[in-house]
């Protein structure tokens, strides 16, 4: 089968011959028609922080996980063969033709929905997940320090949740136009101004209740500290490519400050739920994805999304 492979960094190769996995007892084979690009498997490709100092070339397949595609074969009573599905890869091997799935990460695609708006649901599923983990956000004050795609899911998810304002925070102009498009209230250009400044003014000197760090930079998470209010909260989000990261501890400690974070395979449990909101129209991220590219152009794929180049936002590969 075909698969992807981090040969190096920055260097990708198509693979042709990869051997077919076989669905265990409980599982599903699917055959993929999209897969999308995350920003965490930017940091392995471009071989920074800690993930440089990991071997290459990586396993074929990985570290895919956000799978689109139709069910092959089944070990799995009530998944028959032919059913499309959103679909959480076995051994995050989702770079690949075929993978290995099971419930709950398996959710069938909705009577009509678009493939596209589909795919959209792994990574709304890592956001409900985290927002499981805050109090509520009814008519507080928030700001996401990174407008990539899953800082916007953030700021849409937030607004739906009915946060009276949510400040957008980037470098790259574009990416806080689309922040509006996502429901931001007020953005801020960090390149251009200090982001601590801008969001004192913007809330009245009242900082915000939630700040939430959605790059893994330690420039952005030393901000993302600095923005709530006195017993606010800061959520790390953002997957880092450090093994330790500094904080401004004393500003942190002095204002009796809560840290929340979220990551792993937990989000699977909340497939069905972000199938079930995009599917009714609560949320609408169709917009996240500015790019599809046939199988054969995963180089320039990941080339785009490390770069930041023409205007993207996230990346959908076609099988």
């Amino acid at each position: 089968m075909r698969a992807l492979q981090m040969v190096a960094p920055r260097k990708l190769a198509l693979l042709t011959d990869v051997p077919e996995p076989e669905p265990r007892e409980g599982e599903v084979l699917v055959r993929c028609r999209f897969v999308s690009v995350c920003g965490s498997n930017i940091h392995p490709f471009l071989g920074l922080g800690h993930w440089g100092e990991m071997e290459y070339p990586k396993p074929p397949g990985w570290d895919g996980h956000e799978c689109v595609g139709t069910i092959v074969a089944s070990r799995l009573a009530g998944w028959e063969p032919g059913t499309m599905v959103l679909a959480h890869p076995q051994d995050y091997l989702g770079f690949a033709e075929l993978v290995r799935a099971k419930p709950p990460g398996l959710v069938r695609r909705p009577a009509g929905m678009d493939p596209m708006a589909l795919i959209t649901a792994q990574p709304l599923a890592t956001v409900l997940r985290a927002m499981s983990r805050i109090r509520s956000v009814a008519n507080q004050r928030c700001a996401v320090v990174g407008q990539g795609p899953m800082g916007l899911i953030f700021t849409s998810v937030l607004r739906h949740a009915g946060a009276r304002q949510v400040i957008g925070i980037d470098l790259l102009d574009y990416r806080l136009e689309a922040s509006k498009r996502f429901g931001a209230t007020d953005v801020v250009n960090a390149s251009h101004e200090d982001p601590v400044e801008a969001v004192r003014a913007l809330t009245a000197g009242a900082m915000v209740d939630l700040s939430v760090e959605a790059v893994g930079l330690p420039e952005s998470l030393a901000t993302a500290v600095m923005l709530p209010r006195r017993q606010g909260r800061v959520y790390v989000f953002g997957v880092t490519r450090y093994k330790t990261q500094e904080v401004p501890v004393s500003h942190f400690m002095r204002n009796e400050m809560e840290m929340i974070s979220s990551v792993g395979p937990e989000c699977v449990h909340y497939f069905d739920s972000a199938v079930c909101m995009l599917a009714g129209g609560q949320l609408d991220l169709s917009a996240l994805i500015t790019h599809r590219l046939p199988w054969a152009d995963a180089q320039r794929a990941f080339d785009m999304y490390a770069a930041h180049s023409d205007g993207v936002l996230k990346v959908v590969l076609e099988l």
